[in-house]
């Protein structure tokens, strides 16, 4: 969401059009992510999606362009509806446009859509329906995609959240607009180059905060890590899978059985490459699974039956700290226990603390997650680490070492 210092150091594969091209005369018909977060009476809770893209938006009307803006909002299942409606966002969008005047089409692809656009003269807005109105977008419908190309003559792709989507707006679209006409957003090469310096182009000491639920969701993520990484912290439940694979006793801790054959493979590989894996030494251990839980504290190999690890300790919070401090570059993915709850929330602040002091030293620290983001900036940290990933599974995505079908439209 913010970008400190990650640079233009990506791979010039990545590189856009965007900064160059100028879009004087031009209707650029933008990808956003404005997947945001609405309550009972239609009013955003979280605007940071949106925030994230108005200066792509900005440079495009400075530079004499007008803006078509399409995204798509939740998951609707049945075509239109009122609680998906995209026509919600629009007053705070006008807003955060400084009180630009943002025009609304009420079908993507239908007859206002296409009147709309055409009569946008320089310095206006266009914000079209919810794509997934229609349930082609998500198909990858090549027709769907040919059609929504017809209302820009510049594709931008701006939705760094969605680019692991194979969607028509965002993987098909793009065949429809030559080379020169096809490009990222300022936030898109932002979010690129924030990941290709943790994974290419990464200073040493390496450290990799991995937290959250379950192995079997960053298997991939820390395999692909072990060949980069001088030191991978894992944290959250994901926890006690490892530590029953080393023989502790774990109580009854969250354990994904079937994956403790996994997580020992990956214990012997982080060996053979020299990675050292970090699992909390203790951990802060309740009743069971409320926020009025009994709690204690208990080493994370010995937790008695009857008892859950639901937070890192207070050792273990000290010992990843010290591992963090010295750190050039930090990739953090995934709380350290379920920070959601008061009582459990102490070893992602700390980890929040001293990612957000390495990063002061010099590091430079990426958050990315949904969990990870949302504890930063329930902190109030988002501002004191290099960069905050807009994208979850996407991010998550390019760790693992796949391509994203959004940036391999606009590079095929």
């Amino acid at each position: 969401m913010q970008q400190k210092n990650a640079g233009t150091c990506f791979n010039e594969k990545f590189m856009s059009k965007f900064p160059n091209f100028n879009f004087n005369g031009h209707k650029a018909l933008i990808r956003a992510d404005f997947n945001v977060p609405l309550d009972a009476n239609y009013q955003i809770t979280d605007d940071n999606r949106m925030k994230a893209t108005i200066p792509t938006i900005q440079k495009i009307l400075k530079a004499g362009g007008s803006v078509i803006l399409m995204s798509h909002l939740g998951r609707p299942k049945e075509g239109p509806s009122e609680k998906y409606s995209l026509k919600h966002l629009v007053a705070h969008l006008s807003d955060l446009l400084n009180g630009t005047p943002v025009q609304f089409a009420d079908d993507c692809i239908g007859a206002d859509a296409f009147a709309k656009s055409a009569a946008l003269q320089p310095g206006e807005v266009l914000l079209l329906e919810n794509l997934r109105f229609y349930k082609e977008e998500e198909l990858g419908d090549k027709a769907f995609a040919e059609k929504l190309s017809k209302l820009g003559d510049v594709y931008v792709n701006d939705a760094f959240g969605t680019a692991h989507r194979a969607h028509a707006s965002t993987a098909v679209i793009a065949q429809f607009y030559p080379k020169g006409k096809r490009m990222f957003g300022l936030l898109m090469e932002a979010e690129v180059a924030s990941a290709e310096k943790i994974m290419h182009q990464s200073e040493k000491p390496f450290v990799a905060i991995i937290g959250g639920a379950k192995v079997s969701d960053k298997i991939l993520i820390i395999e692909n890590l072990l060949k980069r990484a001088t030191d991978i912290i894992i944290g959250g439940g994901m926890a006690y899978t490892f530590m029953k694979a080393k023989g502790g006793t774990i109580g009854n801790s969250l354990c994904e059985d079937d994956r403790i054959t996994t997580a020992k493979e990956l214990l012997i590989a982080a060996e053979k490459q020299g990675v050292c894996i970090h699992l909390p030494g203790d951990s802060i251990i309740a009743s069971k699974f409320a926020a009025d839980a009994e709690t204690s504290a208990a080493p994370s190999n010995n937790i008695p039956d009857g008892w859950m690890g639901l937070d890192i300790g207070p050792e273990a919070s000290e010992q990843f700290a010290n591992i963090i401090h010295s750190a050039k570059t930090i990739l953090w993915n995934g709380p350290m226990g379920v920070f959601e709850m008061a009582k459990f929330r102490h070893g992602t602040k700390a980890i929040a603390v001293a990612v957000a002091a390495a990063t002061q030293k010099g590091a430079f620290s990426l958050v990315g997650g949904g969990d990870s983001v949302a504890a930063v900036n329930q902190f109030g940290f988002a501002d004191k680490v290099s960069y905050v990933s807009t994208g979850g599974g996407a991010l998550l995505e390019y760790f693992e070492g796949k391509e994203l079908p959004g940036i391999a439209a606009i590079n095929g």
